[in-house]
């Protein structure tokens, strides 16, 4: 069952109760308020014919056994539409005139019994043409009941009425109900129009796969705008994370092929070597331990490959350090002596402040220095600057060469994996040195930034917390 048929039998149920509610209040209140406009007019009648029976010589009140008249009654001159009967106290009509040609009017015994006791009785009976509304006076004459009069009236035309009257508020009730309940189809539709816009944008937007689509919406800000925009939000959101999965399989692609081109280099070398070591008749000694060395060459050359891809897969998978207190100042003396040792012919300027103590894992962050010098000192004979500060409460390496620099295209994928600035140039790299530089320092929960001007140099900037006791 749709919303909108839902909402439209709500809507006619409530209307339907309502009117229900209504017309059965309307016809009680009617049929009370008929009921009593008779009832007042019995008791009307009844009081103007007691008086007279009080009047005159009483005898139409004696025994049977003696001669009745009607002497003392003069109800021949009585104009009333309702029947009138007289009673004595067992409920036996007086041998009268007036009681000739009256209906009949039953009355039970616990009607009888309190009339006698001087309490007057109304009742509804069933009469000749219908039900019948009889109010029952009793006659009293010096503390005792002499007769009974008895006044009554059809409720025929009453009844009729309030069965026209019925029949009126179920029909409208019914009609009522019908004609709302089209209104509210109509207006439920027109409701429920804008869903249904969005309801037919979400499927194209699934079908074709297409986020940057957005849910038109010109009406008010009300609950259907809000969802518009909430879904138009919603779509932004899954086309940032569209264009991040896809930039995210494309690098792994091409990550796939890169390590795959530089396996395939020193694992080709290595075959080629192997054949040439099979060959008969033999090699020389001195070309077998020239083929031996290069062997030896490609297979550390695969080693280091492998230890770097194991780097960047233990951070891809979130590994992160164990974080201590670090002395930076100690850890960048260490680092340059090592590395003006391994190349004492290069310049290694360091400015270091007196004290520096960051938050930080003490190898992973000498891996990383030791990258940029490494970095610097292949695209420059000049020499590299070292420079620790502690600035706006965060401990700050900047390692700064004076080469070629680099463009902003080249800087924005310079910790690209397998990336190279310079595409000609011919190293024992695989282009992940700055790659894991970067993993490493944000396993660090640390930053890492470049910055560069062509022909002037690049200067790559560490960020630290410090130490909070520092």
């Amino acid at each position: 069952m749709s919303i909108r048929l839902r909402l439209t039998l709500l809507y006619s149920a409530i209307l339907a109760l309502t009117l229900v509610v209504f017309s059965s209040i309307l016809y009680v209140i009617q049929s009370q308020y008929t009921l009593n406009i008779v009832k007042n007019d019995l008791l009307s009648n009844a009081n103007r014919i007691v008086p007279m029976l009080l009047m005159g010589d009483r005898s139409w009140n004696r025994p049977p056994a003696f001669p009745q008249t009607e002497r003392g009654l003069e109800l021949r001159d009585l104009r009333t539409r309702d029947v009138v009967r007289i009673l004595d106290t067992g409920g036996v009509p007086f041998d009268l005139t007036i009681n000739e040609n009256a209906q009949d009017l039953p009355l039970g015994e616990e009607g009888l019994a309190q009339l006698q006791d001087g309490h007057s009785w109304i009742e509804i009976v069933h009469g000749e043409e219908g039900r019948v509304l009889t109010y029952n006076l009793p006659v009293v004459a010096d503390g005792e009941t002499i007769a009974i009069v008895q006044v009554g009236r059809s409720l025929a035309d009453r009844d009729r009425t309030l069965q026209g009257l019925g029949l009126t508020l179920v029909s409208g009730s019914a009609l009522t109900t019908a004609i709302a309940f089209g209104i509210g189809w109509l207006l439920a539709g027109a409701t429920l129009r804008p869903i249904h816009r969005i309801t037919q944008s979400a499927q194209e937007i699934g079908q074709t796969r297409d986020f940057s689509s957005r849910i038109a919406h010109k009406g008010p800000n009300d609950e259907l705008g809000r969802l518009a925009k909430t879904f138009n939000e919603m779509l932004s959101r899954l086309q940032e994370a569209y264009q991040q999965v896809s930039h995210s399989l494309q690098v792994q692609r091409d990550f796939v092929a890169d390590v795959s081109h530089e396996l395939r280099t020193p694992l080709t070398t290595v075959r080629g070597n192997l054949a040439l070591l099979g060959r008969e008749p033999p090699l020389p000694r001195a070309e077998r331990e020239d083929v031996l060395v290069d062997v030896v060459g490609e297979t550390e050359r695969l080693i280091r490959l492998v230890q770097d891809l194991l780097t960047l897969a233990r951070t891809d998978a979130g590994h992160t350090f164990k974080l201590d207190p670090v002395d930076v100042r100690d850890l960048i003396d260490e680092t340059c002596r090592q590395v003006q040792q391994l190349a004492p012919e290069r310049e290694i300027e360091c400015r270091v402040i007196d004290r520096a103590i960051a938050l930080a894992n003490r190898d992973a962050l000498k891996q990383v220095v030791l990258i940029l010098l490494d970095n610097a000192l292949k695209h420059t004979v000049q020499p590299v600057c070292v420079d620790l500060q502690e600035r706006d409460g965060r401990i700050v390496i900047a390692v700064q060469d004076r080469g070629p620099g680099m463009s902003s295209a080249q800087c924005e994928r310079i910790f690209d994996r397998f990336y190279r600035g310079d595409e000609s140039r011919s190293s024992a790299g695989f282009g992940l040195g700055l790659s894991i530089a970067k993993a490493l320092i944000q396993a660090q929960q640390a930053d890492i930034q470049v910055s560069s001007v062509p022909g002037q140099g690049s200067t790559f900037t560490v960020t630290l917390p410090i130490f909070p006791s520092a």
